[in-house]
């Protein structure tokens, strides 16, 4: 696990790290805020209660003292900025949220991790960072969210499925899983997840596709891989749970579409 400086010092720190597929950083929190950016991979990533799988054409916005916790899906490479409370833009929140990435925001990700050859005596890097932070700020938000449940019972449920999300188990199977009833799960899962468990669980098949379309698949792969009879049902389905067609994710560095 990597930590930033203490938060007095630069306004802006960048790090990079790159991770194997699988490759995890257990539960920790930062002094700083942090946009969590990768320019290649997909994250998986849990904090307050939701998880966010995170593509190279979105990032994930984390207040100060959130904790958080990732885990690679494919390689990954790591590209974060922590940022200092004053420089903060306004308009961000202190809850995890997740953002469509520009094409500028990248390059300004790309250019500012680079070290600098010499100190920033005529103020080029504070330019910089000025700008970066701008556009962070006026960056749209995404619909890349799965609620996860505090019910041990639920929770258990939604791991099953989230470990397998292309397999076919009725709620009676589920509920054998989690030790309740079916009616109790669909209970607990509007009590927890704010949506039915059939919503939920479509919500985690869209979520799951993000690592095979920024792989390379295609979408029928992707489509066929999850459970679904057709890749147009699929497509539909993830337009509408995300605000974006599938085809988007397929290429790491393609422009994001905004949700």
């Amino acid at each position: 696990m990597f930590r930033p400086a203490s938060v007095p010092g630069p306004k802006v720190i960048c790090v990079g790290c790159d991770y194997p597929d699988g490759g995890t950083v257990g539960p920790h929190c930062h002094p700083r805020a942090q946009l969590i950016y990768a320019t290649a991979g997909v994250m998986e990533i849990r904090a307050a209660g939701s998880l966010w799988l995170v593509p190279p054409q979105r990032a994930l916005w984390v207040g100060a003292g959130i904790v958080h916790a990732m885990r690679a899906r494919g390689a990954v490479s790591l590209r974060t900025l922590y940022i200092a409370a004053p420089a903060v833009p306004a308009a961000l929140p202190n809850e995890p949220t997740s953002l469509a990435v520009t094409p500028l925001l990248r390059e300004l990700i790309l250019r500012a991790i680079q070290p600098a050859d010499e100190a920033d005596e005529d103020g080029r890097q504070d330019r910089l960072f000025a700008v970066l932070l701008d556009e962070v700020g006026l960056l749209p938000r995404c619909r890349l969210r799965l609620a996860m449940p505090a019910d041990p019972r639920l929770r258990r449920v939604c791991e099953t499925v989230l470990a397998d999300p292309g397999r076919r188990r009725d709620m009676a199977a589920l509920a054998e899983i989690g030790g309740a009833s079916p009616r109790t799960l669909a209970r607990l899962a509007e009590r927890d997840l704010g949506v039915p468990f059939s919503i939920w669980r479509q919500q985690a098949r869209v979520l799951a596709a993000l690592p095979i379309l920024v792989g390379g698949g295609s979408v029928a792969e992707a489509a066929f891989t999850l459970g679904y009879d057709n890749p147009s049902a699929f497509a539909s389905m993830f337009r509408r749970m995300t605000g974006t067609a599938p085809a988007a994710y397929r290429t790491a560095g393609a422009e994001p579409e905004a949700a």
